[in-house]
């Protein structure tokens, strides 16, 4: 590794480590391998890499493990960008949108960003219909929307989860 120190210590979590690192790249490779493989990977000790695992989890550095699921042999053909504008930026306004918004499974991502939009959101849906339907009968509900953009992907270039170290 580069000796480098990725200190996390201002939010109350650990100081990751190199070996940390290598124990994060591993797992986010390979979230099923076993202790003892993971320990091999990254050459530590099992319980080492053990005791090491177990501090990532509880600081919440590793927050939980997942499938990666392919969306579109899961039924989800249709992705789309939504970029929104708010009408007023009082807690009101802003609080119903986001409590909105995170209750809906086809809302994956979230994002309050600068620029012309307010929120960016990523959105799968089986088909046009279903996004036609989630615009009418749900983004175009929420109180105090100015506008919502929506961008169709058309094709998926680059998509990860994966943390670069």
């Amino acid at each position: 590794m580069n000796g480098l120190r990725y200190n996390l210590s201002n939010w109350g979590a650990l100081m990751i480590e190199d070996h940390d690192v290598r124990i994060l790249a591993h797992l986010q490779k390979d979230g099923r391998a076993t202790n003892q493989q993971l320990a091999d990977e990254v050459g530590m000790s099992t319980s080492a890499c053990w005791r090491r695992v177990r501090a990532l989890e509880e600081s919440g550095v590793i927050q939980g493990y997942a499938a990666l699921v392919a969306r579109e042999q899961a039924g989800f053909a249709m992705s789309a960008i939504l970029h929104v504008s708010l009408e007023r930026h009082d807690a009101k306004f802003v609080d119903e949108f986001v409590a909105s918004v995170t209750k809906r499974r086809e809302v994956l991502e979230c994002f309050a960003t600068t620029g012309d939009a307010d929120y960016h959101l990523r959105v799968v849906v089986q088909d046009m219909a279903a996004y036609n339907r989630f615009l009418d009968e749900f983004m175009f509900r929420i109180p105090g929307i100015r506008y919502v953009r929506s961008n169709v992907v058309l094709k998926e270039i680059k998509t990860g989860v994966a943390l670069p170290f």
